[in-house]
């Protein structure tokens, strides 16, 4: 089950700092670790560097220093990902990520404050890598998961325009359509229909065969 927004997370195994706990059982793999990563939630002062995880399902950010310290967001929370090298946008180059929460599109008063938000409610997640050379890759990646993650409400692709005017099948380059395999000249489908002309037009021709052969037995037994 998908949970909206960015989460704490301190689900760890192993020694130190440790590793993620994955989600092994509903099939989530590790896909990329990246060392001395920064994390900014909305507009808050960075968190000291961690180790970026990322998974075929979620991002997973862990402090190197505080064990008790982590984030964790799916994939399918993620509305958006950058690259931000603007120093008018942020300080620093970073992988800019927009967050879909339980509460976007909501109005939020004035009293509040991006520090009184709890954590689910933050709309905005940076990542900052030392190597600021490494964020292309990390965009691929995050493409890649992505592509892992499609949006299961998403309204299904238009289904194909089959409705031709007449200026439009005049124009229209038979030799293109023609397939060596297919007479009728049908390349992307409709088989059956195809089957079916090809059907009629042999029925067809038997017909005038057989019109020709009694036209002949006739004049013959006028003889």
């Amino acid at each position: 089950m998908v949970t909206l927004g960015i989460r704490n997370f301190t689900d760890r195994i192993g020694d130190g700092a440790g590793e993620p706990l994955l989600d092994v059982e509903n099939g989530e793999e590790l896909m990329h670790i990246q060392p001395l990563v920064a994390i900014v939630l909305a507009n808050r002062p960075p968190e000291s560097p961690g180790t970026l995880y990322i998974t075929t399902k979620r991002i997973i950010w862990l402090s190197d220093v505080e064990r008790e310290s982590g984030y964790v967001v799916d994939f399918l929370s993620i509305s958006l990902h950058a690259v931000s090298r603007d120093p008018e946008a942020y300080a620093l180059p970073c992988i800019y990520a927009q967050v879909e929460t339980l509460t976007t599109g909501e109005e939020q008063s004035d009293s509040d404050s991006i520090h009184s938000l709890d954590i689910s409610e933050i709309e905005e997640m940076r990542l900052i890598p030392s190597d600021p050379t490494q964020l292309d890759d990390l965009f691929d990646i995050f493409c890649q998961c992505a592509e892992l993650n499609p949006d299961p409400d998403a309204e299904p692709e238009d289904e194909p325009n089959w409705d031709f005017n007449a200026d439009q099948i005049e124009e229209a380059d038979v030799a293109d359509c023609e397939d060596p395999e297919n007479p009728i000249g049908f390349s992307n489908g409709e088989h059956e229909l195809s089957r079916s002309v090809l059907e009629l037009q042999i029925d067809d021709q038997r017909f005038q065969d057989a019109s020709e052969e009694m036209g002949r037995d006739t004049d013959s037994g006028h003889q």
